[in-house]
């Protein structure tokens, strides 16, 4: 790995573990994402008083983060690409694209962002989609290894659309391990993986992609129960989390960021997380 990309490494993860908050939702397109995002400058400001380690953002958006004063905020992961699959309806023609076509990485260079995270979808029998998303990243590996800029690759498992309404994830282990292990082949530095359905089989992700693994948080649940989940992920050697709307949608988000980040960082239970997060709220 070349040095740049070791510097901006060293901006994301702390003692090799990373807590990275997702709010690069609204290029989505989907309203339910939207809910505890509309004050983005408060979103923004809260987040960066609560100390992650990263806020993952689109380029719009980024100034919010990068133009508070001071050296003390988090690292910026910047979103690079979009596309439609995140919706309740099948679409027509299904498709993901990079945000800026000319010079992918051109936006997050320009904002000093410490990486870049683009998706691979693979949804039941869309097979050009999952060739865009491909080609995406032929591009992006190129230029990530021309300007030192690390890759995060997001390896998206989907059940058909029919299932439940909207393509939600697919746990299973098998696809997850193949195509986490594709993502790797293509020069994945950073790993975003969903979460197995059995988290005891999450060895097999970290041990397929050979780099950093975050987990992809997905839509919001039980708050107690995402603890539990996030501390048998992060004993099968997760190395953090990139969480979104398991924290902004919670009543305090500041004290989920303290919560994930004692578990990320001190190796806490979930008992011990939920008692740090009750605090917060008590507190607030």
């Amino acid at each position: 790995m070349y040095l740049s990309k070791k510097v901006r490494m060293n901006r994301l993860f702390s003692g090799g573990k990373c807590l990275d908050v997702a709010i690069d939702h609204g290029v989505c397109n989907e309203p339910t994402f939207m809910d505890g995002l509309e004050d983005m400058g408060g979103v923004v400001k809260a987040l960066v008083d609560a100390g992650p380690d990263a806020i993952q953002m689109n380029y719009g958006q980024s100034d919010l983060l990068q133009t508070i004063d001071g050296k003390n905020k988090p690292a910026l992961v910047m979103r690079v690409d979009m596309g439609n699959p995140y919706n309740a309806e099948r679409h027509r023609h299904m498709w993901a694209l990079m945000q800026n076509e000319e010079e992918p990485i051109l936006t997050a260079l320009r904002m000093d962002a410490a990486c870049v995270v683009v998706n691979l979808f693979m949804l039941p029998d869309e097979p050009e989609l999952f060739k865009q998303c491909v080609q995406n990243i032929s591009r992006l590996t190129n230029a990530c290894e021309k300007y030192g800029m690390p890759l995060m690759i997001e390896p998206l498992v989907m059940q058909p659309n029919s299932e439940r309404g909207g393509y939600l994830v697919d746990g299973n282990a098998d696809k997850i391990v193949t195509l986490v292990r594709l993502a790797r082949e293509m020069g994945a530095d950073i790993v975003k993986a969903d979460p197995t359905d059995n988290p005891d089989d999450f060895h097999r992700v970290v041990e397929a992609a050979r780099c950093p693994v975050l987990v992809r948080g997905g839509g919001k649940e039980d708050l107690l129960k995402v603890f539990e989940k996030s501390s048998r992920l992060m004993r099968q050697g997760a190395h953090g989390m990139v969480y979104g709307r398991n924290i902004y949608q919670h009543d305090n988000p500041r004290g989920v960021v303290q919560a994930l980040m004692a578990m990320i960082h001190q190796d806490v239970d979930a008992a011990e997380a939920w008692a740090i997060y009750q605090s917060a709220f008590e507190a607030a």
